[in-house]
């Protein structure tokens, strides 16, 4: 049913046949996950013709489905592993990497980018395909997913691969899934709503489930919520935005910042929890907001692993087993009639009618969780740098501005009591602008990460201040700078006559 090729410089080889009773691998595994890259794990011995065959990033695999004349896995060799027995029989082990492991062969560069979900894609997907190989191209397809506003403000980081990125600025912001799709000989990369359909085939004892099992995480339950609204601006000049408080209940609430389900704190305690709602500015929408949130809330994470006999490969079902699909699931005993969803699906070649499958909710695994830490811990370590720079930056601001406006006062004193109107109207229009951008300076935190529409360690509308104080270097006479573009409009239209008769002036006011 399965024919497994591999592919060196587009020379094929076949390394397990469809066909009873020929070639075939010792062992062959598909594994898929939603958003994860597929791996399919291989065993075979020396005479199999893999032998000698297999390098390291650059032999291609992929799994043929005889019946479906579909591939069910498309990839390449990442690793490998050579095992011998007590007899010593020599068993080589390879792991494959499905195509989604390409875009961990590229890197992003540092860019700011605003604009919709589906330009953002196609910006991480145009600067991957200009690294890499032909083989290893995305194009991009069908984006189904948004924001409130159809509209991105994220930061590229130039440390982090394309697959990251997609990761972090799509699919963990907006949401979606991922799924390959290949047409005219080019490969396409999907972000839908969800991958799969609802499928009317039954999963149940005594027709194809043959074991399960069931795994249930309650450590996110919340029994006693603390809701948080928008951010109120401290008195203290020198307070940071995370320094500061926020909206609470307490006024509407008797006193009290929290609010409790007794149900659930008689099943399962005292489980405090806190949820932020930057966009809330009334104590009252705060309160019910909160208390839909925690009537609303998932109580417990559930997922199922089973065994199931795959009955469309004999012809006994309409209906196979695909990655994204929903079935009913019915077992009386564990208590469970339900319509759930195949969210990970491990095919073995060598008897594909046994699917093990998992049901319901994701978990993450301990290497999920590692990998979490260690990006919690690298943007950590880009907050302090970018922190460092940041209060670097305000410190050769302030000082700009103060040798500004010391420049000022000495001008102003070099006048004395000359009559040049529209000089002094000018200087006086000078020290407006470097008095208002003293002020702005000053009103900036010198910490904190933030975008124009996000707060971070700093309020987003500081960062709005932050960004405009970049064009205060120099004035145009369309655009203010350190003097006002008004300012700069008179200043250029003095005639050389007036601006040596203004310095003449001034050489007479310096020798009195």
């Amino acid at each position: 049913m399965y024919k497994v090729s591999i592919f060196n410089d587009e020379i094929e080889t076949v390394i397990h046949s469809p066909h009873t009773n020929d070639l075939k691998l010792e062992a062959g595994t598909i594994n898929k996950e939603i958003n994860k890259i597929d791996s399919f794990d291989i065993s075979f011995y020396m005479n199999n013709p893999a032998y000698g065959k297999l390098k390291p990033f650059k032999t291609l695999i992929n799994v043929l489905n005889t019946k479906t004349n579909e591939y069910e896995f498309e990839g390449r060799i990442l690793d490998s592993d050579v095992q011998m027995t007590d007899e010593g029989l020599h068993t080589y082990v390879y792991v494959c990497e499905g195509e989604l492991g390409y875009l961990h062969d590229s890197q992003q560069k540092h860019l700011e980018f605003r604009g919709r979900p589906e330009e953002l894609l196609a910006e991480l997907l145009n600067y991957h395909n200009e690294q890499v190989e032909d083989y290893k191209r995305f194009y991009p397809g069908i984006m189904e997913v948004t924001t409130n506003t159809d509209n991105l403000y994220v930061y590229l980081s130039a440390e982090s691969s394309t697959f990251d990125e997609i990761k972090d600025k799509i699919l963990d912001r907006v949401g979606g899934e991922l799924q390959i799709r290949k047409e005219n000989g080019k490969r396409y990369l999907d972000v839908l709503e969800r991958v799969g359909e609802d499928k009317e085939t039954h999963i149940k004892i005594a027709k194809n489930l043959k074991s399960m099992s069931r795994s249930v995480d309650p450590t996110d339950i919340v029994t006693r919520l603390t809701p948080l609204g928008e951010r109120i601006e401290s008195e203290d000049e020198d307070a940071t935005d995370a320094s500061e408080a926020r909206l609470t209940i307490e006024e509407v609430n008797n006193g009290i910042p929290y609010i409790d389900d007794d149900a659930l704190i008689a099943e399962f305690g005292i489980q405090g929890g806190s949820e932020t709602w930057d966009d809330i500015t009334l104590p009252n929408r705060l309160l019910n907001t909160a208390r839909r949130w925690l009537e609303n809330q998932q109580l417990v994470h559930t997922q199922y692993e089973l065994s199931a006999l795959d009955l469309f490969l004999i012809g006994l079902s309409i209906d196979n087993f695909d990655l994204g699909n929903s079935h009913p699931v019915i077992n009386p005993i564990m208590g469970i009639d339900e319509r759930l969803r195949i969210i990970g699906k491990t095919t073995d070649i060598n008897t594909p009618e046994d699917a093990s499958l998992k049901i319901g909710d994701k978990f993450k695994n301990l290497a999920e969780y590692q990998a979490e830490s260690n990006r919690s811990t690298a943007k950590v370590t880009k907050l302090e740098t970018t922190v460092e720079r940041q209060s670097k930056r305000m410190s050769e601001i302030r000082k700009e501005v103060s040798n500004v406006d010391e420049l000022v006062h000495e001008l102003n004193d070099a006048i004395g009591n000359a009559d040049i109107p529209e000089i002094e109207s000018s200087i006086e229009n000078l020290s407006d602008a470097v008095s208002a951008l003293t002020d702005a300076v000053d009103a900036i935190p010198d910490y904190g990460i933030a975008t124009e529409t996000t707060d971070g360690l700093m309020g987003h509308e500081d960062k709005v201040k932050l960004n405009s104080l970049e064009n205060y270097e120099n004035a145009t006479e369309t655009q203010s700078g350190l003097m006002s573009s008004s300012d700069k409009r008179k200043l250029d239209s003095l005639s050389i006559d007036e601006i040596e008769d203004i310095k003449r002036r001034l050489d007479d006011l310096e020798n009195e």
